[in-house]
């Protein structure tokens, strides 16, 4: 699977983890790494929180990115799940917003914002049928399993991502993504498009680097 980001990184441009460790004597070089996770990022908050949270979160995102870069592990060439576990332990203060943003979508059918990633995004979802059904039943997940459906669907991230992100195993990943594709069938008739179902033949994703 090749993602916008691949798209927008040369192949002889350096890892993420190579930038972060530029960055140490550098703080310039951490920059080319702003720019290129700035807009999947973005489009994931705002679609979860609006579009003015989403703005604040992204920029304390790397904010902090920034300040902890030293711990950042540099086994890991692809920074995207470091920064998708700081953005998400960021939005739990703001659960309610998330909460009260799907289930207006859920009344009127329609989103705050539009970005260019969206069509990709609602055509993992289906949302083009369920969108407002389905705003409501992602609103009824608990916390933990919305965040990983929504990683998982939305992010584009395999298990193993998901994991690093949230800093829990895999089998938990798992198990949070089948609990919540089970809430999901209840309301939802086409379960075959909805990520993580049994019938998603992209259920489980390659893991590792960029793809």
């Amino acid at each position: 699977m090749t993602t916008l980001l691949e798209q927008d990184v040369r192949a002889d441009a350096p890892s993420d983890a190579e930038l972060i460790a530029d960055s140490a004597a550098d703080p310039r070089a951490f920059m080319p790494l702003v720019d290129r996770h700035h807009r999947i990022l973005f489009g994931y908050l705002a679609r979860r929180m609006g579009p003015d949270l989403a703005e604040d979160i992204v920029s304390e995102t790397f904010a902090r990115a920034f300040a902890q870069r030293d711990r950042y592990d540099q086994a890991r060439p692809d920074a995207r799940p470091w920064l998708f576990g700081i953005a998400t332990n960021l939005m739990r203060n703001h659960l309610r917003s998330e909460v009260r943003q799907m289930r207006a979508y859920s009344r009127t059918g329609a989103q705050d914002v539009e970005y260019p990633d969206d069509s990709a995004i609602d055509a993992r979802l289906d949302a083009s049928a369920h969108s407002k059904v389905l705003a409501a039943a992602l609103a009824e997940l608990s916390s933990g399993d919305r965040e990983v459906l929504l990683l998982f669907a939305w992010a584009d991230m395999p298990y193993e991502e998901i994991a690093h992100a949230l800093d829990i195993p895999v089998g938990t990943v798992r198990s949070r993504l089948n609990r919540a594709r089970r809430q999901l069938r209840d309301v939802l008739p086409d379960l075959a498009r909805v990520p993580g179902s049994d019938a998603d033949t992209t259920a489980e994703r390659p893991s590792g680097g960029r793809r």
